[in-house]
């Protein structure tokens, strides 16, 4: 299957909202001197098969390319962009390090803090990655980027406790969550599992109610363009707090997080304990290493987010992102050849089973083999347009006010208009 959508709010990014640096740039600090080099590398998979799919990629890479050692920290995903901007900070930057796109990555590259890989990526890589993809890595025209995974999202769901609870479809509308949610909890399920501690994941709720308030080029432009003036951000509000009422989420969702244990969102799914979770194409895999066999939940399956009545967003328009890689601007040459080596068919087919995800390089796309993905896969192909997730595209500051007041909101600390007036105030301080 052919990748052709474009995430729209990374496409031609202004590098905006510079990071405030102290201190000299670190990193390895190996340079090109022609003798050994050593590759410091951040990524974000901390247990289980991601992890081992990087000490594995690591020690290939090492093997073919004896003057390298490359060593590879594991930092767990939900403290990566707090880590980052530290890094860039004090100077201190990892060689090789996580980028999901949008305003954080513009905001490193403003800070000098990103190598142009215009001409150092091998072309055919590019070409196997194509322009959708590798435009949520491009800023002013230039490439600061690798893709990895190509991450939309919808709801993740377990067919056997929909069948328990009887029901016979997945939701298309509103109404029909709503009526689906009614009889898992006649069942005794917990309908929909939300790591609400982690902020993000209860984010993701207003991103999706906002893709289908708010029209195209409102939503997709928000990456130079953060204005919530127009009434649809009110909109996608109020409807989150009108759906909140129903009391969809797992008891204790506020104090959940959304990836570490059993006791996680998805470690929920993964054990049966809700049948739901809103979650982006990384979610299978996180799932299946926290089943009882720590292999893939047999009975997954996926359906997209159901449509919202009176809004101007397009039918099937989609929530998602692309996470990738990126070498400091410090970096040797054996980070640009580092990525290449990642990107290639072979450790992107590793990738895909590693990450029960959907990889970049298209010619891997064969190797997706998680049952749940196939639906995903194909509507993801049909969508009109597929926006970067809020945050992201808003960058680190404006990004987290918006999930944390989401946050706020459902915890009955704020309402609609508080959330709206936090982000704005964000935006203006910039």
């Amino acid at each position: 299957m052919k990748i052709r959508k474009v995430l729209t709010a990374a496409v031609a990014l202004a590098a905006v909202g510079a990071i405030a640096l102290t201190g000299c740039s670190g990193g390895s600090g190996s340079g090109d001197g022609g003798g050994k080099q050593t590759l410091t590398v951040w990524q974000n998979s901390t247990t289980g098969d991601g992890k081992k799919f990087w000490t594995d990629a690591a020690a290939a890479f090492q093997k073919a390319n004896p003057d390298v050692t490359v060593k590879v920290t594991s930092i767990q995903n939900e403290d990566m962009d707090g880590k980052l901007q530290t890094a860039v900070n004090s100077g201190d930057m990892p060689d090789v390090f996580m980028a999901r796109g949008g305003s954080k990555l513009a905001d490193v590259v403003a800070a000098g803090k990103v190598k142009d890989l215009g001409d150092k990526i091998d072309p055919d890589v590019k070409k196997a990655i194509g322009d959708a993809a590798l435009s949520a890595f491009t800023v002013d025209g230039k490439l600061y980027g690798v893709p990895m995974a190509v991450l939309p999202g919808g709801l993740f769901y377990s067919k056997d406790l929909f069948a328990k609870a009887g029901i016979t479809e997945t939701p298309k509308t509103m109404d029909d969550l709503e009526a689906a949610i009614v009889k898992l909890k006649a069942a005794g399920i917990a309908p929909i599992a939300l790591g609400a501690k982690d902020a993000w994941p209860a984010a993701h709720w207003y991103y999706f109610f906002a893709v289908r308030a708010c029209g195209k080029d409102l939503i997709t432009n928000l990456a130079t363009k953060k204005d919530f003036k127009d009434g649809c951000w009110l909109t996608a509000a109020d409807n989150l707090q009108k759906f909140a009422q129903v009391e969809p989420f797992n008891e204790g969702f506020l104090t959940t997080s959304a990836q570490q244990g059993a006791n996680s969102s998805a470690g929920l799914v993964a054990n049966h304990k809700a049948a739901m979770e809103l979650m982006g194409a990384w979610d299978p895999g996180v799932i299946a290493s926290l089943t009882p066999d720590q292999k893939p939940l047999a009975d997954l399956d996926w359906f997209p987010f159901p449509e919202v009545s009176g809004g101007k967003g397009e039918p099937g328009a989609m929530m998602g992102g692309v996470d990738g890689y990126s070498c400091s601007d410090k970096s040797p040459s054996s980070c640009e050849k580092f990525l290449d080596f990642v990107a290639s068919k072979a450790q992107q087919e590793n990738y895909a089973h590693a990450f029960q995800t959907i990889p970049a390089n298209q010619d891997a796309k064969g190797a997706v083999d998680n049952a749940s993905l196939k639906p995903l896969m194909e509507a993801y192909a049909n969508a009109p347009y597929v926006a970067l997730w809020l945050d992201t595209a808003l960058g680190q500051n404006v990004g987290n006010a918006l999930n944390t007041g989401v946050v706020e909101m459902l915890a009955g600390q704020g309402d609609p208009k508080t959330l709206i007036q936090k982000i704005t105030d964000a935006a203006a301080r910039g």
